[in-house]
């Protein structure tokens, strides 16, 4: 299987690899120890108070706001990418405005949440990373093993990122910033379907054994002469557009920060864009010597428009299908495939003559607002801080599709529909706080109470026949009362409580020996009575060698740290309302008499308890040669247990399922980063360089009831949780291939061409297979990469700069649904447009597609769904930036501090890639498993390349102005 192996390629990413840079450098001196806390000024968030990098004894990463503008995007999530070992950041969609996923060492739960934490300024955070503007960021750090997220418990059981924004300084003078850039974003690559005579060419050869004639002929509004690019009338380059302005100061007594923001982004395909609006302010207030107030807010509006569209239907057209009347207009409709398939057509002029005939749109608010009040207490050191987190966010969506829209049937009836959400969050956190120094020691303790509530509520209703398209969906009210549809699946409730206490010790001595003690302990309102309080202990040390007497003489080693954490964190993984079971509405009727009923389909759970971790981590932070080469090499392993699953219960009990605890994965790996200032000349030439390189072993250690393969949910025992289980590729068919006819029952004339796959079963005596290929030559492949990482550079002539950054991937399985079974796009009938593949022909035998036409299984191929499967490998770069910074002399006239104009382009070149190179896309996924395909084929964990939006490449112009 050719496209399964790096081969020496391999050669092109170590290469790679031996350049690279990223994170933090050390500033560390050779000197007595109170020197040497002077120069080190680097300082981490680690929640609920900071700490000297030096001091650090668990995994903690910190990217700084300045490195994350280095990448202009709509989401810091895109800017996170690669920069950080450990952190898994993959797009799910495309589209304008799409989160992204985030894995921190790997995932967890099976059924569960398993993104991250956020903290924004102290509170957790309820948004996405999507609603903070990278202009607002000071700082980001990450949490990753238990010893440092044992803090926050059970929301800390996937990672926590910490995000810093900006504030003003003590005695600062007004300062007003702006930073703006915009733009176009271009095709990355076309789908790679068949042009006009491929096509015609094909449908030509789609012979069935034992016929003559094709498959299917050519329609009423198809001629092999005729040759349309249906994506060419689908795509246009679109802008992005972006502004930032703000204002911050301060005086002896506080500071603040003052800002708004506007983003716009429109998409390749048409009516679709993304826009948002945000205001932030942040303001701090001493009064007097013992008191300190201030509070946080950033809300923000946001308007998603044509979510629903996508170029799924597009690519499927046939390019011999004429879409022009003889008066050079669009037609409505085409029939296909000898009058089998009649289709309305899309294109961007179809789409965009719509008006009010067609809206799909969301428009969400969202406000999250943090208050504190600070006091220091009559003992030196002894602090207490109140913190108040209130935010709310609402979401109210909308669609509607005219008479005749996207149907066939010019009187096809209208449809509208219309759903909103509301959340509603509260935190409440008591901080007591004790810092000293006495002599060589140093102490820093917290003690934390806090109670925690959400509450979130949803409905969703629809309508046909709406009676004008000026309604829309605004009054679905207006549709006859028939025609109006509420489901009780679509209205939904639920309200969360959480309690906590926690408590915290940082001891170092003489800058040598670091501790970190902490115990919390949480208590969630999801679990059973009896299993909602759990207590979490976790425990860091950490020595700093160099600061030892016998290193003093080693001057070419600047740093060396050894550290070592183990901890126990929770996840309370079960929906709300989990331990009562679940009732199902279903209707009924007596007779004549229609009524609706419920039914038990989910038995209650009264001992349902927390899912756990226990975490164990090892590091080594290092700096040589002055601090010009710095980094970290770490080891980990999560062990994750009681896991929350369906468990299923015996026919009798006439109910399927019962969510239970009784599932284990596990989570190991090395990660390391390296940092290097290789040439450092503030005057003339400078280069600065870095990467990080991680692995993550992820692998179930058991499953429900002793079973060792759940195959419904993709699960299996010894195997990563994104596991696929289908039959392996091996070939084609050839003629003469000896067991054909037992293997592969069938004639010659059809099985030959077709895909063959893993034989695993026994054979007789005289060397022939026992039986026929079947389901039980079924393999299971781990998709997950064998290591992968992030890097980049930056290089620095006087005022000029360029810097770019990338990311690689060595191994694994990507799915490419558009070359596999589940997206009609690769059938090899001559129905629909096909995937531009080398197909088996009598001229053409050593193709790796099958014959088109032949062996089929339903409308595909026979096992094309091992189609789908190829490398994951990658090595890319995501931007190449640069930069100008205007001479200061020139600016001290005009009263500006400082100005930079830059170019940036994103997404620039795919430098390796084994399916880059096979079809031309992109090799990053563009979909959850279950979507955008013809049909379901994938859970939707896994993350797939689908037809959604096409990667786009953007060619970015921007300024920064400080004044």
């Amino acid at each position: 299987m050719n496209r399964f192996y790096f081969g020496s390629n391999k050669a092109a990413l170590f290469f790679a690899m031996a350049l690279l840079p990223s994170g933090i450098v050390y500033s560390q001196v050779k000197k007595d120890t109170v020197t040497k806390e002077k120069k080190i000024e680097e300082v981490v968030v680690i929640g609920y108070g900071t700490q000297r990098k030096e001091a650090v004894t668990g995994s903690v990463a910190t990217v700084k706001g300045d490195a994350l503008r280095e990448v202009p995007s709509s989401n810091i999530t895109q800017a996170l990418q690669g920069r950080t070992a450990g952190v898994d950041i993959t797009q799910t969609s495309t589209k304008p405005g799409a989160a992204m996923q985030i894995r921190i060492r790997g995932t967890r739960s099976l059924t569960g949440d398993n993104n991250p934490l956020i903290v924004l300024d102290g509170i957790p955070f309820v948004g996405s990373l999507g609603d903070i503007s990278s202009s607002d960021i000071k700082s980001i750090d990450i949490l990753k093993d238990a010893s440092a997220t044992a803090i926050y418990g059970s929301r800390g059981a996937n990672g926590v990122i910490l995000v810093t924004t900006n504030r003003g300084s003590k005695g600062q003078k007004p300062r007003f910033t702006y930073n703006t850039f915009t733009g176009v974003q271009t095709l990355f690559s076309k789908y790679p379907m068949m042009d006009g005579p491929k096509f015609a060419q094909l449908r030509a050869y789609a012979i069935p054994a034992g016929n003559t004639t094709p498959l299917y002929s050519n329609g009423a509004d198809e001629s092999n002469s005729t040759n349309t690019d249906w994506q060419d009338l689908y795509y246009k380059p679109a802008m992005m557009t972006s502004h930032d302005i703000g204002v911050s100061g301060g005086t002896e007594g506080g500071n603040y920060n003052v800002g708004l923001s506007y983003f716009k982004q429109n998409a390749l395909i048409p009516l679709q864009s993304y826009e948002r609006f945000a205001l932030r302010t942040a303001i701090d207030q001493q009064v007097g010597k013992i008191f300190r107030f201030g509070f946080t807010t950033n809300t923000n509006y946001s308007i998603s428009e044509g979510n629903g569209v996508n170029p799924g239907a597009v690519l499927g057209y046939s390019p011999i299908a004429n879409p022009y009347n003889p008066d050079g207009s669009f037609k409505r409709v085409m029939n296909t495939a000898g009058g089998i398939d009649q289709t309305w057509i899309y294109t961007r002029k179809t789409l965009e003559s719509l008006n009010d005939k067609y809206v799909d749109e969301t428009k969400s608010f969202a406000s999250y607002n943090n208050l504190y009040g600070e006091a220091n207490l009559p003992l030196t050191g002894l602090k207490y801080r109140l913190n108040i987190g209130l935010d709310y966010r609402t979401s109210n969506s909308g669609n509607y599709a005219g008479v005749g829209v996207f149907n066939t049937n010019p009187l096809g009836p209208s449809s509208a529909g219309r759903g909103n959400n509301q959340t509603y969050h509260w935190v409440l956190e008591n901080l007591l706080t004790y810092d000293r120094t006495f002599g060589k020691h140093k102490v820093n303790a917290v003690g934390l109470y806090s109670a925690e509530g959400n509450r979130y509520t949803s409905s969703y209703m629809s309508a046909k026949n709406v009676p004008a398209d000026f309604f829309q969906y605004y009054n679905l009210g207006q549709s006859p009362q028939a025609d109006i549809t509420v489901r009780p699946e679509d209205q939904i409730y639920w309200q969360t409580g959480l309690l906590s206490a926690m408590g915290r010790v940082m001891y170092t001595y003489d800058n040598k020996y670091m501790l970190t003690a902490t115990l919390r302990a949480d208590g969630s309102s999801r679990l059973a009575p009896g299993n909602k309080w759990h207590t979490y202990p976790a425990l860091s040390l950490g020595w700093n060698v160099t600061n030892e007497s016998f290193m003093q003489n080693i001057k070419v080693l600047n740093l060396f740290k050894l550290r070592a954490g183990w901890g126990q964190t929770s996840n309370q993984a079960v929906n709300p309302y989990s331990t009562l079971g679940a009732l199902t509405v279903t209707p009924y009727n007596f007779g004549t008499t229609n009524s609706t009923g419920v039914y038990v389909s989910q038995a209650p759970n009264p001992n349902l308890g927390w899912e756990y971790s226990k975490t164990q981590n090892y590091g080594v932070d290092f700096g040589l040669f002055k601090n010009r080469l710095t980094g970290s090499v770490e080891y980990y392993k999560t062990h994750t247990y009681d896991l929350l699953t369906q468990k299923n219960l015996p026919p009798s009990t006439a109910i399927g399922s019962i969510v239970s605890n009784v599932a284990e994965t596990e989570n190991k790996g090395f990660e390391v980063s390296l940092n290097g200032i290789i040439f450092d000349n503030p005057d003339g030439f400078t280069w600065e360089a870095g990467v990080n390189f991680y692995t993550n072993r992820n692998k179930i250690l058991s499953l429900a009831s002793g079973t060792t393969r759940d195959v419904n949910n993709l699960w299996f025992v010894g195997h990563n949780i994104n596991s696929l289980y289908d039959y392996q590729y091996v070939g084609l068919w050839q003629a003469g291939d000896p067991y054909q006819g037992i293997l592969e029952p069938g004639t010659a004339a059809d099985v030959v061409g077709s895909i063959k796959v893993l034989y695993t079963g026994g054979y007789n005596p005289d060397g022939t297979p026992v039986r026929a290929i079947g389901p039980d030559d079924r393999q299971i492949f781990d998709t997950a990469p064998k290591y992968q990482g992030g890097f980049n550079m930056r290089f620095a002539y006087k005022n000029f700069e360029l810097s770019t950054v990338g990311a690689f991937q060595h191994g694994g399985i990507l799915i490419s649904s558009i070359y596999g079974s589940a997206s009609y796009l690769n059938r090899l009938t001559g129905r629909g447009n096909n995937v531009d593949v080398d197909y088996w022909t009598e001229d053409n035998t050593d193709a790796y597609f099958p014959r088109p036409g032949r062996h089929l299984s339903g409308d595909n191929p026979k096992y094309s769904s091992t189609l789908a499967m190829f490398d994951a490998s990658y090595l890319k770069l995501r931007t190449i930036t640069l930069g100008y910074n205007v001479d200061k002399d020139f600016l001290k006239d005009l009263k500006i501090t400082g100005l930079r104009i830059y170019f940036t382009v994103t997404n620039p070149v795919v430098l390796f890639s084994p399916y880059h190179k096979f079809s031309g896309m992109d090799p990053e996924p563009n979909s959850y498993g279950n979507e955008n395909q013809a049909v379901s084929g994938y859970p939707s964990r896994q993350l797939i390349i689908g037809t959604n939006n096409p990667s786009t490449r953007n060619y970015l112009m921007g300024l920064n102005l400080t004044f």
